[in-house]
């Protein structure tokens, strides 16, 4: 997923790629289903990335829920990342009486209960809708091949968890530097989320990509680029392998 974006800048600094236990081609054998219900147990194996692999504090470059698995890793470890730059982030899908996050609560009980009864038929629905590039048929494949290659029950328990969590206490304050790449028109994210989480972290600096869809590291990857490359001028002497 990270193949349009991250070979940008793997010449100049130490790029590590990683899959949440669970997906991709991690070891499904250390999958926990008490560890994994909530998203502190993925940034706890994400500070241990950083402490295996890194010397020194570190720019956690995040997409979606995953962008609030690098928030709650730097709460756990405060001094272990320098920035994040954080891709269609969302502190909470449900919107509240003085918050939008995108879905009313039984919006998001609806889809759980559409996932739960039929994975694979949801997942070739809703990568295409996720994604928003009809123009570009080969993102929404991939997406697609990319849900269906998870462990069902895996799938929805990580599914019920993003969808229900609400890290805005998290995140408030949050110091860090941080860019938000948000795209224009996004049905999971909406401008509106990227607004709120400026509004909230004092060091954060917004940035809309013209872009439909939620994965605009894949179907944007020059825009991210080169918004990253300006956030990321002051750590580049640092962070240069």
């Amino acid at each position: 997923m990270w193949r349009y974006l991250a070979e940008g800048f793997t010449d100049r600094f130490t790029v590590v790629l990683y899959d949440l236990v669970g997906a991709g081609e991690s070891d499904l054998e250390a999958y926990d289903r008490e560890k994994y219900n909530s998203l502190a147990g993925y940034a706890r194996d994400l500070n241990e990335i950083i402490d295996h692999c890194t010397r020194g504090p570190v720019i956690v470059v995040g997409h979606s829920v995953s962008s609030m698995i690098g928030a709650l890793a730097d709460r756990q470890a405060p001094g272990s990342i320098a920035a994040h730059i954080m891709i269609g982030p969302s502190p909470c899908y449900m919107d509240t009486d003085d918050y939008v996050g995108g879905f009313k609560l039984e919006d998001i009980h609806s889809l759980l209960d559409t996932l739960d009864s039929n994975y694979l038929g949801w997942s070739s629905t809703m990568a295409p809708v996720i994604m928003g590039t009809p123009g570009q048929p080969a993102l929404s494949e991939d997406l697609t091949n990319s849900f269906c290659r998870t462990e069902p029950d895996i799938a929805k328990q990580f599914a019920r968890v993003t969808f229900m969590s609400d890290n805005r206490q998290d995140i408030v304050g949050l110091a860090t530097p941080t860019l938000i790449l948000q795209s224009t028109d996004d049905l999971i994210a909406p401008v509106a989320v990227g607004e709120y989480l400026q509004s909230v972290m004092p060091s954060s600096t917004l940035c809309l990509v013209a872009n439909v869809g939620h994965c605009p590291h894949m179907s944007s990857p020059s825009a991210c680029s080169e918004a990253m490359e300006n956030f990321l001028l002051p750590w580049m002497g640092e962070y240069v392998d």
